[in-house]
């Protein structure tokens, strides 16, 4: 596998990653961006990929204690390789070990698309293309967690209804859509909530990734919360 070693947070996290297949872009740092971890807290990363999403929380806050569980076993080894603590495993057939622990905190980032081949290779198709039901996910999520504990997930704004149905026991919902642009359609959706909690649901205002009404110039045209998430390390405006 060819590999290549690509910056995020502005250059503070290094991580390898294939030439070819699925690669870490800026998902994974809006993820760990959103979630509201605080120093000593104990975190999971379901379907860690190469571990960008953990790399870049763990830059942000600091004393985690961090662990990824990955199903494809090149891209556990890959993760190692980055620094982070992994479990080569399904989700839904998780080591008792790990059936063992609760955590503060539990961050997702589910394949998008539904099932079927999209490329030619594996490694992406598994990434991207749903085979273990989203509801699936929520439920290993809210298994693992400590009452009061966080589960953030980011997907697509179109399977929000999905994911909405899948959090009973959890409350605090609060859901913040991503608009690459102003006045257009969220295309990504950044959800948290609280196991246990009882506040009401909130639908915050869009964050908007990029400046203007269209790409004119060179370089990145990020606004300039999104550049201060991406580049920075700043954590997402939860309200």
């Amino acid at each position: 596998m060819e590999l290549t070693q690509d910056g995020f947070l502005g250059g503070r996290v290094q991580a390898w990653q294939p030439r070819v297949g699925y690669r870490a872009a800026t998902d994974p740092v809006f993820l760990a961006a959103a979630c509201p971890a605080k120093p000593g807290d104990t975190v999971l990363e379901l379907g860690c990929g190469v571990g960008v999403a953990a790399l870049c929380l763990m830059a942000r806050v600091e004393n985690l204690s961090v662990t990824g569980v990955e199903r494809q076993a090149n891209y556990a080894d890959l993760a190692r390789r980055n620094g982070l603590d992994v479990v080569t495993a399904d989700l839904t057939a998780l080591p008792s070990d790990l059936r063992q622990k609760s955590y503060d905190q539990i961050i997702a980032n589910p394949p998008y698309y539904g099932p079927g081949t999209g490329s030619d290779d594996a490694g992406r198709d598994a990434a991207l293309r749903e085979e273990t039901p989203l509801t699936n996910w929520i439920a290993v999520a809210r298994a693992r967690l400590k009452p009061g504990g966080w589960l953030t997930m980011i997907h697509l704004a179109e399977r929000l209804p999905d994911i909405l149905r899948g959090l009973d026991g959890f409350g605090d919902v609060a859901v913040l859509p991503l608009v690459a642009r102003e006045g257009r359609a969220a295309g990504r959706v950044l959800v948290r909530a609280r196991k246990g909690a009882r506040a009401p649901f909130r639908l915050l205002a869009p964050l908007v990734i990029h400046a203007g009404a269209s790409h004119e110039a060179d370089g990145d045209d990020y606004s300039a919360t999104a550049r201060a998430i991406l580049r920075d390390g700043a954590a997402v405006p939860f309200g």
